[in-house]
């Protein structure tokens, strides 16, 4: 499948832009339709389920408001002419064909890609210009955009608003983007669109787990899995003066104490299974009505079935030192690697039949509810 990267190779992309720098894409997607439309996203904004908000605002009057969902139909009905932006996230979990969008970007870990943004706006519509800490491709799906940045900027962010909205902007480059053309930009860079039209932007944004985020989930794995773990030592230890100090020897030890959980390969590896294959908002997958024995399974595959992924659940696979293992939505399943590239791979997923590789495994992952079997009609 053809990265939409233009003429750009994607070995050539990842060397000279990926992370350093931003590209602006003509026709990345030519001839873009989309599949969702305006009306079918205001929809989504109104179910319980879908993550939403609603920003009106303009610059550099800084008159910014945030509300969030689910909305009420009538509520975005009675929304004004201009000025406006509704952005969902997670829009390919809530319309899974929309995962092939996706797929495009397999030049890319899988494990990297978080979730596709739909924002609809009105013109005037924008968020403000800002920074984000993680690698985004901003689809123009309809309508018209102009997108302004700048890579040297003034950091100080608005304190009156509940938006991470940057005090002062200067552009240093300004492009308008049209249906089927796309940005790429790093971390970083400080950004600002604002719809001429009408319009959608969709927004592919990439994981960037932050320092914090990795030794807090870690902590809280090794309290689940590892119980207290090593604690601190420190034999042949000379008299103090001073009481209170926490001295050089102490410090190095406590540091030894984190990196000593940090080292251990395997433990700290299937930490990362774990902690990668969960998605931003962890919805927890729901077992089939009736569990799924081997026999069933070759049943409903001989009868034209089809396996799935459950949307909400991302499916990745490490290599230990003597097994493989399939990690969905933070639980692992041992396996032989023939198996986890199958597992993870929905085209290859879908075209399993009989006889099935491994069936205790595909029926763990269809009985935890990370699969399913789609039936024809």
């Amino acid at each position: 499948m053809k990265a939409p990267l233009g003429t750009l190779a994607a070995d050539a992309f990842l060397q000279d832009y990926w992370q350093r720098r931003p590209l602006l894409i003509r026709q990345a997607f030519p001839e873009f339709q989309p599949e969702l439309d305006i009306d079918d996203i205001a929809g989504l904004a109104c179910e319980e389920m879908a993550e939403s908000r609603l920003v009106s605002g303009r610059f550099p009057q800084h008159d910014w408001r945030v509300r969030y969902g689910p909305f009420r139909e009538r509520e975005l009905a009675a929304l004004p002419e201009r000025d406006w932006t509704l952005l969902v996230q997670d829009v390919e979990k809530h319309y899974p064909p929309l995962r092939a969008l996706l797929e495009r970007f397999a030049f890319l870990p899988r494990w990297r890609v978080d979730d596709l943004m739909v924002s609809v706006a009105a013109p005037g519509g924008s968020v403000g210009p800002h920074v984000d800490q993680y690698d985004v491709f901003l689809l123009q799906a309809q309508g018209r955009r102009r997108w302004q940045i700048a890579e040297r900027f003034a950091p100080e962010l608005r304190a009156d608003c509940e938006l991470n909205v940057l005090q002062s902007f200067e552009p240093e480059q300004e492009w308008t983007l049209g249906p089927g053309d796309m940005l790429y930009l790093p971390p970083g860079v400080a950004h600002h669109g604002v719809a001429l039209d009408t319009g959608m932007t969709w927004s592919i944004g990439m994981r960037a787990p932050s320092a914090a985020d990795l030794f807090q989930a870690f902590g809280e794995w090794l309290a689940e899995h590892r119980g207290e773990g090593a604690r601190y030592t420190d034999p042949s230890r000379p008299a103090r003066g001073d009481t209170a100090e926490i001295d050089g020897r102490a410090i190095v030890r406590f540091r030894e104490l984190a990196a000593g959980e940090l080292a251990a390969d395997g433990p700290f590896t299937a930490f990362l299974g774990q902690f990668l294959s969960r998605y931003r908002l962890a919805h927890e997958p729901a077992p089939p009505e009736n569990p799924v024995d081997e026999a069933a399974l070759r049943a409903a595959l001989s009868a034209g079935a089809v396996l799935r992924q459950n949307p909400w659940t991302r499916m990745l696979w490490i290599r230990f030192d003597s097994q493989v293992a399939v990690f969905a939505a933070g639980k692992r399943y041992a396996c032989h690697e023939e198996t986890a590239v199958r597992v993870c791979d929905p085209q290859r997923l879908a075209e399993v039949t009989e006889p099935v590789p491994e069936p205790a495994v595909f029926c763990a992952l269809l009985n935890d509810g990370h699969l399913y079997l789609e039936r024809g009609s």
